[in-house]
C-alpha cells in the first residue's frame, strides 16, 4: 500500500517550514529513508519561467532550501536541476529569488541539457531524458500545485517533464499534435522511467485559473509527500475536488493501473477531506497541447538566444 502524507502549512518562514516538512516526512521514514551518506541527490523544482515571479508559478525558494539542508544533514550531496520552458535554470532561479537561497545552501544549479538517455519504451522509443537526472542516485521531485490550460492540472507527474532536456519538450508537444491523451501517456512514461524516490509538493500557495503561468496565486495551506508520485497526484485531486477523468495524466496513469484507488492509499496524517476546498479555479478553457512548427521554431530560437547571448552578456556586464 502506498502512503501519502499530508499536513497543513501556512508559512514559508524557514523554521516553520522545516518543522512542517520534517513532520510531513516522519511517517514515510524521514529523509534518511531516501538519502544515504554520499548520495548525489537531484532536487527537481518547478522552474517554469522567470517572467511572473510574484504569481506563484514556480516552487518557492524556501522549499528548495529546506529540502537541500535536510539532504545535507542526511549526508547527501544535493544539486538543483531543471530545463525550464523559457530560459535557463540559473536565469529562472535568479528571477524568482531562488539563486540567493541556492548560494546560501551551497546548492549547485545544473542545466539538464547534458548527454541524453533514450528510453526503452516501445511507444516512445525516441524520448530522450537528461543524463544528469538518470544518473543521480536519488531524485527528489518538488512540484507546485497549479492549474494548467493544456492538462487541467500540473502536479507531480507533469513536473518531471523538466527532465526532458532542452527544447525537445517543445518538439514533443508538436509531435503529440492535438492528441492530449498521447501526450499524457508520454508524461506518465517519463515519470515511470525517472521513478522519483520522493515527491514533496508545494501547496502552501498554489496557482489557479489559467496556469501554468497565466493564473493567480491561491492560498491552499498544505504540503504533501509520497514515494509514489501517482498516488500523491491522485490524493491532491481529492483536495481540489477535481475528477480524475478531467486530468489527462491521472486518467492515463489509471489506465495503466498506476493511480491507486483512494481506499488503497494509506494517509498516516491528514486525509484529503480535511484539506478540501470548494472553489479551486480550473482553466476557463483548455487549449491544444501542440505548439505547431512556427511556435516550436520561435521557442527554440528564444531559448538559445536567452541561454547563449542574453544571459552571458548580462553576466559579463555585472562583472
Amino acid at each position: 500500500m502506498s502512503s501519502v502524507s499530508l499536513v497543513r502549512a501556512q508559512s514559508y518562514q524557514i523554521d516553520a517550514l522545516q518543522h512542517q516538512i520534517e513532520t510531513l516526512l516522519a511517517p514515510l521514514g524521514g529523509i534518511q529513508r531516501f538519502v544515504q551518506p554520499g548520495d548525489r541527490v537531484l532536487l527537481k523544482p518547478n522552474l517554469l519561467t522567470g517572467s511572473r515571479p510574484t504569481k506563484a508559478c514556480t516552487t518557492r525558494p524556501e522549499m528548495v532550501y529546506v529540502v537541500a539542508e535536510l539532504v545535507k544533514a542526511a549526508g547527501g550531496q544535493p544539486f538543483l536541476g531543471d530545463s525550464p520552458a523559457f530560459g535557463s535554470a540559473r536565469g529562472v532561479a535568479k528571477a524568482n529569488g531562488l539563486l540567493v537561497w541556492a548560494e546560501r545552501a551551497a546548492l549547485p544549479i545544473v542545466e539538464l541539457h547534458g548527454k541524453r538517455y533514450a528510453t526503452d519504451s516501445s511507444a516512445f522509443n525516441h524520448l530522450l531524458l537528461s543524463k544528469e537526472a538518470m544518473e543521480a542516485d536519488v531524485l527528489i521531485n518538488l512540484p507546485k500545485v497549479k492549474s494548467h490550460v493544456q492538462l487541467t492540472l500540473t502536479l507531480g507527474v507533469k513536473n518531471l517533464f523538466g527532465c526532458v532536456p532542452g527544447k525537445m519538450k517543445a518538439w514533443w508537444h508538436m509531435e503529440a499534435g492535438k492528441d492530449r491523451q498521447q501526450f499524457a501517456q508520454m508524461l506518465v512514461q517519463t515519470a515511470q522511467i525517472l521513478a522519483p524516490e520522493l515527491t514533496i509538493i508545494d501547496g502552501i500557495v498554489g496557482h489557479e485559473g489559467n496556469g501554468p503561468s497565466g493564473g493567480e496565486p491561491r492560498q491552499l495551506g498544505l504540503l504533501g509527500a509520497s514515494d509514489n508520485v501517482f498516488a500523491l497526484d491522485r490524493a491532491l485531486l481529492e483536495v481540489l475536488q477535481v475528477k480524475p477523468q478531467q486530468v489527462p495524466t491521472v486518467a492515463a496513469a489509471q489506465q495503466l493501473g498506476l493511480n491507486l484507488a483512494l481506499s488503497d492509499i494509506d494517509f498516516p496524517l491528514l486525509r484529503p477531506p480535511a484539506l478540501q476546498i470548494d472553489d479551486w479555479q480550473l482553466p476557463t478553457q483548455l487549449v491544444p497541447i501542440d505548439f505547431g512548427l512556427p511556435r516550436v521554431l520561435k521557442s527554440t530560437f528564444r531559448h538559445f538566444y536567452i541561454r547563449f547571448i542574453q544571459e552571458p552578456l548580462a553576466a559579463y556586464a555585472s562583472r
